[in-house]
């Protein structure tokens, strides 16, 4: 009777210089971490949305249901917010078209990318400047919170909305702030779920004008 001896094979270990493994590995990282990133931004569109779906449907009953509910005239002031949001979104979308190319952009492509980046912040800050002057141009014809059903609705919808502008604000001030620390640490992946939340903002802002507008 015969018998076979196998013998085991050995895969050498990688040499040192070789850095193809530990490369996947990274990009494979890299790759769920943006994936997470996107997840995470439509889940919180999606309650985002929700949440005002609930106030505007609230504020349909509650008009439907009233006698005493007076249409308020809205301050002039907040077209030009509009005019500045959705500027704002198009500057946004410039900056991530010049910062697309990164990490292996000129350095004066960076430096334009940032100047665009700037741009998007200071017309999210007059955004936000205005909507607090519309509501000091109402507090004095003597509309405040709890004065009518109209105005209560008026400052909670806006109020909502701006507290979810400034947390763009600050997600666009932290990215800005990776690409000036460290290049190579900057993830394209956070930049587009913050520009989409961005952008989100400004559609949710034109939705939010049109039920002012025409149930205020």
């Amino acid at each position: 009777m015969s018998s076979t001896i196998y013998h085991p094979v050995r895969t050498p270990p990688p040499a040192l210089g070789d850095s193809t493994a530990p490369a996947a590995r990274v990009a494979k990282v890299l790759s769920g971490a943006g994936g997470a990133s996107q997840s995470g931004i439509w889940v919180g569109i999606f309650a985002i949305t929700m949440s005002f779906a609930a106030f505007t449907s609230a504020l349909f009953v509650r008009q439907g249901s009233a006698a005493d509910w007076t249409h308020m005239a809205l301050p002039p002031i907040l077209y030009g917010n509009t005019l500045a949001l959705l500027l704002s979104s198009a500057t946004l979308q410039m900056a991530l078209r010049t910062l697309a190319a990164l990490p292996s952009t000129e350095p004066h492509a960076v430096r334009m990318g940032l100047g665009w980046l700037m741009a998007t912040l200071a017309l999210g800050f007059v955004f936000v400047a205005g909507q607090f002057e519309a509501w000091r141009q109402l507090a004095a014809q003597g509309l405040y919170l709890a004065t009518n059903p109209n105005s209560s609705f008026y400052y909670v919808l806006t109020a909502m909305h701006g507290l979810h502008v400034l947390a763009g604000i600050a997600a666009l001030a932290l990215v800005m702030g990776r690409i000036v620390a460290s290049r190579a640490a900057f993830r394209k992946s956070t930049f587009e779920a913050t520009a989409m939340y961005w952008h989100f903002m400004g559609v949710l802002w034109l939705y939010l004008l049109l039920v002012l507008r025409t149930k205020l």
